[in-house]
């Protein structure tokens, strides 16, 4: 099949400035900061879960150390390594809220994610074009860049005829002032370095920064030096940016995952890694996928069809490769978008150890929701003291990784979803009758879908369990305030209002315009985000299915999730 007509290149665009921060070895960090005397300069420094080594800092790596490496071969290449105990995220988790607290309170839009405990985006875009409009083209080894629009005071100095930190490109012996995507870059790599040496001073935590004009450039441009760097992409135009890419190995692109790169080697060079050697990284890299003529946005989508691929992918991984990332950075929410909690294990073999273990998650979950989804209420409410919560998960998934060969090294993931217990939200109930109960009532119904048919022989090496589908604000913490039946009706007016039809057969004047209501857009269902529905629905009893999103009401989603499984 000629797929020539549709190699058209994605279009980029230039109007953005994301920053993309990285703490440098963050487990690390955190514990010889919190205890000084772990880890003197220079040491080399580890740490465990169970027995693999989540992470090591600098000094470990410089010995040939690795993270995800097990400990005794750890041990074996580095015998000076210090091990810490990582089984507790606690510290992590407080610290990376603290740091992101920080970051978030110099954005002017609000967007600005956190991605696991130590990488930050930031569009910074608003920002970064106020000081364009006062900048001082005359003067600019002495510029002042404005954190505020209220107070002129409140800024940093900085030298804007050089860039702060390393760049990635070609920067010209005489710089075009008047163009606005350079002027950009330039003032973002100020304001990088600015923060980044915030943190360090107030906080004492290195790291790296990426900058340039989406999340996944900046990801991959931040990378370059490492640690305690930055790197701007200096790149100005479509040719810059594909260049840039073409000489990056495919597995390290952002949403290019292993089994997505196995595939495409094979399409491409007739062979692939090894079957489950995720160890076996793929030399391919971006530019020999890009240039081929077997690629474009519709052989990769059919070469990543089949049960379970994820719609228009393919024209996703073709922007990928040409480093278009049109995602945008999600705004910064007080209430997370799910609440994980995991542990790994040499493998639980019988029921009373995976229900000892389930037990043990369940009560940390519990905890954990209360931490990060409760407050003080308001009126009444605070002056008694008493808590409501922000948001109420309304899906559980549990989540499992077992060896299915040991011998070859063959392990299987799965999981299963179904409706949060309400009671795991009662404040008054001890959290460990409440762990009990989601243990017995929920988490070993799941189970039992999870086991095999032949009967329930277990080797789990991991066990997630996951309180997803945030509703915000739940009606049910407001004293007096239930289900509005007459609001549901409204709502329901509102949306029927398009189909409404006249007695004489006419369409339905609008009342607040006069104007005819024309035919509704019919949209297609999985294009419809079930968190952007309000009102009435919301405040009925539907859940979003977590495979396919579409919404379902709480007494008929068990059976729904059923059906899914059906089809695997």
């Amino acid at each position: 099949m000629d797929f020539t007509q549709s190699r058209k290149p994605p279009t980029h665009s230039h109007n953005r400035l994301i920053l993309q921060f990285d703490y440098d070895c963050f487990y690390a960090q955190v514990h010889t900061i919190l205890n000084p005397s772990l880890a003197p300069p220079g040491t080399p420094l580890g740490i465990k879960q169970k027995n693999i080594l989540a992470t090591c800092n600098y000094a470990a790596r410089a010995r040939g150390v690795r993270k995800l490496m097990l400990v005794t071969e750890a041990s074996r290449l580095c015998p000076e390594l210090r091990l810490v105990d990582g089984e507790d995220l606690t510290p992590f988790r407080d610290i990376s809220k603290k740091l992101f607290g920080f970051v978030r309170g110099f954005s002017w839009c609000g967007r600005v994610e956190r991605l696991g405990l130590d990488e930050i985006f930031m569009d910074v875009t608003d920002l970064v074009d106020h000081n364009i409009s006062c900048l001082n083209r005359n003067g600019l080894e002495s510029s002042f860049f404005y954190l505020s629009k209220q107070d002129p005071e409140k800024g940093f100095p900085c030298d804007l005829t050089t860039f702060a930190g390393m760049v990635e490109g070609e920067v010209p012996d005489k710089p075009n002032y008047d163009d606005v995507r350079f002027l950009r870059l330039l003032l973002g790599s100020h304001l990088a370095l600015y923060l980044r040496t915030r943190i360090e001073d107030d906080y004492g935590y290195t790291s790296t920064c990426g900058v340039s004009t989406n999340k996944v450039l900046s990801k991959l441009v931040g990378a370059r030096h490492k640690p305690r760097n930055q790197t701007t992409l200096l790149a100005l135009t479509d040719d810059d940016v594909t260049n840039f890419m073409d000489d990056l190995k495919l597995r390290s692109v952002p949403g290019i995952g292993f089994k997505m790169a196995s595939i495409l080697e094979s399409h491409l060079t007739g062979h692939s890694p090894p079957e489950n050697s995720h160890e076996c990284e793929s030399k391919l890299k971006v530019g020999q996928v890009r240039k081929s003529p077997k690629i474009s946005p519709a052989s990769l989508e059919k070469m990543l069809s089949g049960p379970g691929a994820e719609r228009g992918a393919g024209s996703r991984i073709w922007q990928l490769l040409h480093g278009v990332d049109p995602s945008e950075v999600k705004e910064a929410s007080d209430v997370p978008s799910q609440i994980s909690i995991e542990d790994t294990y040499k493998g639980l073999s019988t029921m009373p150890q995976i229900i000892e273990e389930l037990h043990k998650l369940s009560h940390s979950l519990l905890r954990r929701m209360k931490i990060d989804l409760l407050t003080r209420g308001d009126g009444a409410l605070a002056d008694a003291g008493e808590q409501r919560w922000l948001a109420r998960p309304r899906t559980l998934r549990l989540s499992i990784r077992s060896w299915h060969n040991m011998h070859a090294q063959n392990y299987q993931r799965a999981s299963r979803s179904g409706p949060l217990p309400n009671f795991v939200f009662d404040l008054q109930s001890d959290m460990e009758h409440l762990a009990e109960r989601l243990v017995s009532e929920a988490l070993l119904p799941l189970l039992r879908r999870l086991s095999s048919e032949k009967g329930p022989k277990w080797n789990l090496q991991l066990i997630n369990i996951c309180a997803a589908n945030m509703v915000m604000g739940a009606a049910e913490d407001r004293p007096g305030v239930g289900r509005n039946i007459a609001s549901m009706f409204k709502h329901q007016d509102e949306a029927l209002r398009p189909w409404r039809v006249m007695q004489d057969g006419s369409d339905v004047d609008d009342e607040e315009t006069g104007e005819r209501n024309s035919p509704p857009q019919v949209q297609d269902p999985e294009e419809t985000p079930a968190s952007d529905t309000e009102g009435g629905w919301e405040e009925s009893d539907n859940d979003s299915c977590p495979q396919c999103g579409h919404a379902i009401p709480a007494f008929a989603l068990a059976a729904h999730l059923r059906y899914h499984d059906l089809e695997e």
